[in-house]
């Protein structure tokens, strides 16, 4: 398989209708070189098709932002409703998650041929109609279709991980920074009042709002993240077999799964392996280790005698730093080490999501949006845990400080890591 298109990057600022034609571009891009088959299959209830990606977001904008506005839209197949709604209640019935992988028809040609018929009913709806709620509308599907993209290419990486040919997404692994050996290293922030959350006209996600006050306490936050060399240490020390480091919850999670080490970590001949979007790789020792769970990063932080960062500690520290670092638009495509120069809190942004110790919920005076948008974060303010800052698959601009990504406490197939804190 060949190497995907460069990422069209799209900065904040960028007209509507840009914005709209560069993420759908970008989209089928990642799928072109995928064949039918690769694109059909399900490899977990967690994960969709990447036909289904394709198919979703172009559901999304059908149903949020044509169904109701465009008098004379129609639909591209009725069935379709049915087929690719996520988990809007308030839309109606849907097929079931675990068997997204079932849909053998329609043909990856007939989601292509529905893209393009729901591209033309946009292009033709933002030209003859300034209405600013649809126009919202269709920022909202274009940033949904971003986060989209990277979970398509987590997906299929998590698809190829269980072929035992151990395909490649993608050829060349493009420029990879030195692996230089940085050594762990802390910036002291003395805390007090601090505002947290979304300012600005600029996009952002109803959980990123509103902005508010909280009062921090001094913290002490790595200046990097933790590398697979660290967490070596940490398994031949027997971090996996020692119960006093896990939450009860992750403990359970250990022995019900036989958790030993990150997921697509192999071991041959002595040297350990990593399974990533090139295929099976050696692991980069000083690269920040990725795809542990939040039980495993706590895990860690209590046996390194340290703790994770509270999502305010995180956004905090990062709000002075550029957002800018690894991200999908490098054609890497895979986490890579921390550069050894510099001073300050380094990888805030791009090479691995990090997990902190913060529970995903609402802000002071959060309100879910009205319609069925409303069912976008605000429902799943239970049981997930926050992680901040983007991934090496994550497209660029995507991002910012305030940007609050969550997932369950054992999820382990997204590019998560960790970087630790501790009181000051």
């Amino acid at each position: 398989m060949g190497t995907p298109a460069p990422l069209d990057t799209t900065a904040p600022g960028d007209s509507l209708d840009h914005l709209l034609r560069s993420v759908r571009q970008q989209t089928r891009a990642l799928a072109a070189g995928l064949s039918d088959a690769d694109a059909t299959v399900q490899s977990m209830p967690d994960a969709s098709p990447a036909k289904w990606h394709l198919a979703h977001t172009t559901w999304f904008f059908e149903q949020m932002v044509l169904a109701g506005r465009a008098a004379d839209y129609r639909p591209f197949d009725p069935q379709y409703g049915f087929l690719f709604n996520s988990y809007y209640e308030s839309l109606g019935a849907r097929h079931a998650r675990p068997e997204r992988g079932m849909l053998t028809r329609p043909t990856l040609a007939d989601i292509n041929r529905y893209r393009d018929h729901v591209d033309e009913a946009l292009r033709e709806l933002l030209v003859h109609d300034g209405d600013p709620e649809m126009r919202r509308l269709v920022e909202l599907g274009c940033h949904h279709e971003q986060q989209h993209q990277e979970l398509l290419l987590t997906d299929i990486l998590n698809l190829f991980s269980r072929n035992p040919l151990h395909p490649a997404y993608a050829g060349a692994r493009g420029p990879a920074r030195p692996l230089l050996h940085n050594p762990s290293s802390y910036t002291r922030y003395e805390g007090g009042v601090v505002e947290i959350g979304h300012q600005g006209e600029d996009f952002a996600f109803d959980c990123e709002m509103p902005r508010h006050r909280e009062i921090l306490p001094g913290y002490w936050l790595a200046n990097r993240c933790v590398t697979n060399r660290e967490w070596l240490d940490f398994m031949a020390d027997g971090g996996y077999r020692k119960p006093l480091l896990w939450l009860s919850d992750g403990w359970s999670e250990v022995q019900r799964q036989g958790w030993s080490g990150p997921l697509y970590w192999s071991e041959e001949g002595g040297a350990h392996w990593s399974m990533t979007l090139h295929g099976a790789q050696p692991l980069e020792l000083d690269a920040p280790v990725t795809h542990v769970s939040y039980f495993e990063a706590d895990a860690y932080a209590t046996w390194a005698g340290k703790r994770l960062p509270t999502e305010s500690e995180w956004e905090a520290a990062a709000q002075s730093a550029r957002c800018e670092g690894n991200f999908a638009d490098s054609g890497l495509l895979r986490a890579s080490a921390a550069p050894a120069v510099g001073c300050g809190p380094q990888q805030l942004f791009g090479d691995v999501w990090e997990w902190t110790r913060s529970a995903f919920g609402p802000y002071p005076g959060f309100r879910a949006s009205c319609g069925a948008v409303g069912e976008y974060n605000g429902k799943f303010m239970s049981g997930q845990m926050v992680l901040r800052g983007g991934s090496c698959v994550t497209p660029a601009h995507h991002v910012r400080a305030s940007y609050r990504n969550f997932f369950r406490p054992d999820a382990r197939w997204q590019f998560s890591g960790v970087r630790l804190a501790e009181d000051a």
